[in-house]
């Protein structure tokens, strides 16, 4: 059976991999200083943000999943984000997005968050048919202005 754990400091070797590849999906770039910085971050006790692993019976990395808890105008309860998620291409459909959710929906929960949110791109239509199944859409789009 999987299990989806905590990113640990010692963890950076097999969530680079993934990490890459969820950057590479989107089209994206990162420099080196700030995939540093954010699995830094990510592994942190002292950062409102963190991560988790799901890895197979034998120890492969499998997905990952990033979280960001944050303050909200709207609840007393923080919000938790669900920033990133990506499952390893040989791995999907089978049960790991939805592992690695319901495992912030189980952080989030514990610490007593409003909420759990989170954005996809509108041509991630496959993922899209699991977060039809166990979120709400909330109708928002997103603007942005990037500095």
């Amino acid at each position: 059976m999987n299990t989806c754990e905590a990113l640990v400091s010692n963890d950076k070797a097999d969530w680079l991999p993934l990490w890459r590849g969820y950057l590479e999906f989107y089209k994206a770039k990162e420099s080196p200083e700030t995939t540093e910085i954010t699995f830094g971050r990510l592994t942190s006790d002292s950062e409102p943000m963190g991560g988790f692993m799901v890895r197979s019976p034998t120890g492969k990395a499998l997905g990952i999943v990033h979280w960001i808890q944050h303050r909200s105008c709207w609840t007393v309860g923080d919000y938790c984000y669900l920033q990133d998620l990506y499952v390893s291409p040989e791995a999907r459909n089978a049960g790991i997005g939805r592992q690695l959710i319901e495992r912030v929906y189980l952080l989030a929960s514990s610490r007593q968050c409003s909420r759990v949110h989170w954005l996809t791109h509108e041509t991630n239509t496959e993922a899209m048919k699991l977060y039809d199944r166990i979120a709400e859409r909330s109708g928002f789009l997103q603007y942005r202005k990037l500095l």
